[in-house]
């Protein structure tokens, strides 16, 4: 924008802030909230990355979407396994296996009712299930690439690997947001 535009002051977010990115997406017709609370697009289903520029620049929007797609179809709400997912595209936090995995620091106790299926960071159910999902196109990003040292950890790799391991193998990974020691509780939590 400054080569072409000129000075433009802002900042750019891909869930780096608290910035609901799905909402101005929406605002912008990139797509609708499905009932899983995933920003969807016809063209792309649910797996993209949703980045928000924030300037001081007034730019010509789209025209948000107008209808919601998702219609009749509860193939999200049946698969999830611990019915997270509520009418109304409401989401139960305190039951979302990605927030036990991912955002909950301290250690969960065993009366804990939620069973996190032996997800070990986040659950992509929803996703998985979504019908949408089919015209997503494979990815051609070498960083989003699964790297290749942990693709056949057993368990017990898991719990052997040391912290500086971790922050080694984890440095440019969604799994760092966990921590170290909340991927430690994630493996205490599934034994």
């Amino acid at each position: 924008m400054n080569q072409k535009i000129g000075t433009v002051t802002g900042r750019g977010f891909v869930d780096s802030a608290p910035v609901l990115e799905r909402a101005w997406a929406v605002k912008s017709g990139l797509g609708w909230v499905g009932k899983n609370g995933n920003l969807i697009s016809k063209q792309n289903g649910s797996y993209f990355f949703i980045a928000t520029l924030i300037v001081d620049l007034p730019l010509q929007y789209d025209d948000p979407y107008a209808k919601d797609y998702c219609g009749t179809c509860t193939q999200c709400i049946d698969a999830c396994p611990t019915d997270a997912i509520l009418p109304n595209k409401e989401i139960n936090g305190s039951q979302c296996i990605s927030y036990y995995t991912i955002e909950l620091k301290e250690a969960l106790s065993k009366q804990t009712t939620v069973n996190t299926h032996n997800w070990l960071f986040g659950c992509d159910i929803c996703q998985e299930v979504c019908p949408w999902n089919r015209f997503s196109k494979p990815h051609s990003e070498p960083a989003f690439e699964p790297i290749p040292a942990i693709l056949n950890l057993s368990t017990q790799d898991w719990e052997e690997m040391s912290e500086e391991v971790f922050k080694h193998l984890f440095k440019e990974s969604p799994l760092k947001r966990a921590k170290y020691s909340g991927i430690r509780k994630n493996l205490r939590w599934m034994q």
